[in-house]
């Protein structure tokens, strides 16, 4: 990738070891860390924060108030809402909807065309506070607003998750759950 200087928006700080695609814009008050890389047509919202080694790919939308922590990496043409916040280690795969207000908790992974509704939250810690990881989320998720989902968790692929529904098990492929806890929906 070449390094392209970006359309920076006025009091945004930039690493100097930071690399930007074609057309990209930077907006107000955003500080963005040492080796970020970011793919071409990506717009970044204001007071956005990217920590060190993130990696944003092509055609990507950030909206305002993003934490990145270190090492998160965004796929290409995904969508991030205002005041998501990753805690670092975290691969959001292509074509992926983040709305309002997530939390996306270190070692997550999501996998290709999953919509993440507002509010949503991930944790990565157990009771006794060690890191287990984030949830594994498969391709074509849907997860409803407000659901939970906990610790070292993995949904399969085209899983939905109801609307406030906490999830503590693993979640099988092409199925919806809902409820607290999330319990398999039955026809």
């Amino acid at each position: 990738m070449q390094t392209n200087n970006p359309e920076i928006g006025q009091y945004s700080v930039i690493s100097p070891k930071a690399q930007f695609g074609k057309n990209c814009k930077v907006g107000l008050f955003c500080i963005i860390e040492d080796d970020v890389v970011v793919g071409d047509n990506v717009v970044i919202g204001d007071y956005c924060k990217l920590f060190n080694n993130v990696r944003i790919g092509n055609d990507t939308r950030l909206q305002s108030h993003i934490e990145m922590r270190n090492n998160t990496v965004i796929g290409t043409d995904c969508y991030i809402d205002s005041y998501v916040a990753f805690s670092g280690e975290s691969v959001i795969g292509n074509n992926v909807t983040i709305r309002y207000s997530a939390i996306i908790a270190r070692g997550v992974r999501v996998g290709d065309h999953t919509y993440i509704c507002p509010l949503v939250m991930t944790n990565n810690l157990d009771t006794q506070r060690h890191s287990i990881g984030g949830a594994h989320i498969g391709a074509h998720c849907f997860i409803g607003t407000n659901a939970v989902l906990n610790h070292g968790i993995k949904l399969g692929n085209h899983v939905t998750i109801g609307s406030l529904s906490f999830v503590n098990m693993d979640c099988v492929e092409g199925k919806t759950y809902i409820g607290t806890p999330a319990r398999e929906m039955v026809k």
